[in-house]
């Protein structure tokens, strides 16, 4: 096994290779840098989502007008934000769960 410095962060899988749970040495998120970085990812999908919702509202639009084609090629352009509001969503709730460790 190979043996890394004290403070060097190791890998903390269980497919690591390391033989007890008290060889593992994870390191852990300052709670001030998790904090930060939980309200930058809460703000980039507000942010997100207000595109969202006011491209949801020009789709809703030309729906109204009678205009069913150009209300779905628009109401497309949300598909892209609604993945990265995912992808933000995802990163938080991790974090937030590991910073609870």
């Amino acid at each position: 096994m190979i043996r890394r410095a004290a403070n060097e962060p190791q890998d903390c899988s269980a497919s690591a290779g390391l033989r007890l749970a008290t060889e593992r040495v994870c390191a852990v998120m300052d709670p001030h840098i998790l904090e930060a970085t939980l309200k930058l990812h809460i703000r980039e999908m507000r942010e997100r989502l207000e595109q969202a919702a006011g491209i949801a509202r020009a789709a809703q639009t030309c729906a109204e007008a009678g205009n069913l084609d150009k209300a779905v090629e628009i109401a497309l352009d949300v598909e892209q934000l609604i993945y990265e509001v995912n992808t933000f969503l995802n990163a938080a709730s991790m974090m937030n769960r590991l910073g609870k460790t």
